[in-house]
């Protein structure tokens, strides 16, 4: 009268048994690809090149910082700080790191 758990698991069985434990874990997988190649990936490409740009910042450049301030770089200094003078006598120190952009750039004077 009452049918046996092993009849009707059998018949299940047969369907889910064919991509095994792995096959799980497929669509997960699949997610974290797409989620690297359109959003981690191009993330640390755009910080190397901020890094980079940084990093080219000399005595002459006139940068913004990530406050919005505009200025002219007087002086780099050795511990990751920047001299900006941002009006005639008015100079303030940042972070190396806090410029977001270069706006001009002046030429290397030893070439």
């Amino acid at each position: 009268m009452f049918v046996t758990p092993a009849y009707a698991q059998s018949a299940a069985g047969g369907l889910a048994g064919g991509l095994g434990g792995a096959g799980q874990f497929l669509p997960l997988i699949l997610i974290f690809a797409i989620m690297y190649f359109l959003l981690i990936r191009p993330q640390q490409k755009k910080a190397k090149q901020h890094r980079a740009m940084v990093d080219a910042v000399r005595r002459g450049d006139q940068v913004v910082t990530q406050g919005g301030i505009i200025g002219k770089v007087s002086k780099v200094k050795d511990d990751n700080e920047v001299e900006i003078e941002i009006a005639t006598g008015v100079k303030i120190r940042v972070v190396q790191s806090t410029i977001s952009t270069v706006l001009n750039k002046t030429e290397p004077a030893d070439k």
